[in-house]
């Protein structure tokens, strides 16, 4: 059994809209509170705060006078945002992350919801059910665009910057291996073309941040306009949100097609692995690394070739995959990104730069495979 994460959009009513301003309020508060509490704790005597020390702080925070109102809301959010921040704080000791930072209130808001807090019922016969959250009478009028696997064990529920809901429903099911085939392929990741394959097909690169570039500048002149703490200047500051929102769900949706497409298409996917943290310092080259969202689309090919019963093999980032000729093996010394192609030197063979770094990349994949991983890259 595996677990996946069901995404719905929904509508909340106007007494669901205002407790959940309620709870994500109080989320907030109880986060950044607790963190306060817990930075200065151990700058002040050294003290080191766990999980069960954290909720203690809780519960006298909510036995205090002036924090009474941590009351009205459901208490299982406020303990589980303190299971988020002890995940954090482990991922920041564990050197996989910074130090926790403080939730904003303009930022995207989240509260998540345990069984006891949640109640979802559905008929027999019924493709889906009514999802209840804590405190509220009516069900979420969520837009059900798939069927659940089973009942949730847990469920998030969030507001974007665009002021849009959505529910995430946690569930167990069983990943259906696709049936084999003898494809396989390599593929080189890059600017000009998002995923350039070895067989020579070449997907695009979108840019949707580009595309949407001059609409996000003129909303964002429009803002700068505004008096602070106006509602026109609320309201077109979700007008850029909206935009952004469309920029990420549409660059969203198009890794997941390609991603599924190449999964659907391939027993054995060979990939380059790239610190994209690093390569994001190139200030030329920074805000097209994050626009074409590399990391997302290798994250998205590895579950899906995990549930899929495919092969996702990673290549180590210094083998040298452009420079190396893919006919005779010959390694170039230098080759700037400005040349897209070449001729070796060695064989003469007139190299694409992206094509041939594929089928060095896929080359080097099946030889991981049939050899085991001290394979050198050499």
């Amino acid at each position: 059994m595996s677990k996946r994460a069901y995404k719905y959009r929904f509508y909340p009513t106007t007494e669901q809209e205002n407790l959940l301003a309620q709870t994500f309020g109080c989320v907030r508060v109880v986060y950044n509170k607790i963190l306060s509490e817990r930075t200065k704790l151990y700058y002040d005597q050294k003290e080191s705060v766990g999980y069960i020390k954290a909720n203690a702080m809780l519960t006298t925070l909510k036995k205090s006078a002036d924090f009474n109102w941590l009351n009205d809301v459901s208490c299982v959010p406020l303990q589980q945002v303190l299971r988020h921040q002890q995940a954090a704080f482990s991922n920041f000791f564990a050197g996989r992350a910074k130090y926790p930072t403080f939730k904003k209130k303009g930022a995207k808001q989240s509260a998540e919801f345990t069984k006891s807090a949640f109640k979802y019922v559905k008929a027999e016969g019924d493709l889906v059910g009514k999802l209840y959250m804590a405190k509220s009478k009516e069900p979420l009028d969520i837009k059900w665009s798939r069927e659940l696997p089973c009942e949730p064990s847990s469920i998030n529920i969030s507001k974007d910057c665009a002021g849009r809901y959505f529910v995430s429903c946690l569930c167990e099911f069983n990943p259906k291996p696709l049936p084999k085939v003898n494809k396989t392929t390599g593929i080189d990741l890059g600017l000009t073309h998002f995923a350039i394959e070895d067989n020579g097909v070449k997907h695009r690169n979108m840019r949707f941040t580009k595309k949407h570039a001059a609409k996000l500048a003129l909303a964002q002149r429009k803002l700068s306009k505004k008096k602070l703490g106006s509602a026109n200047r609320a309201k077109a500051k979700i007008k850029i949100a909206r935009i952004h929102a469309k920029i990420a769900d549409s660059r969203l949706d198009y890794l997941h097609k390609l991603s599924s497409q190449l999964i659907n298409e391939n027993q054995v996917i060979c990939i380059e692995s790239l610190k994209v943290v690093n390569m994001v310092k190139n200030p030329k080259l920074a805000k097209h690394i994050s626009d074409a969202s590399w990391g997302e689309f290798t994250r998205q090919l590895e579950y899906k070739a995990e549930w899929a019963g495919r092969k996702l093999v990673k290549i180590d980032q210094w083998f040298p995959s452009s420079k190396r000729c893919s006919d005779c093996g010959h390694i170039t010394d230098k080759l700037p990104l400005s040349i897209r192609e070449w001729a070796c030197p060695s064989c003469n063979a007139l190299l694409d730069r992206d094509v041939n770094a594929a089928k060095n990349i896929k080359r080097q994949g099946m030889s991981l495979i049939a050899f085991g991983e001290n394979v050198s890259a050499a």
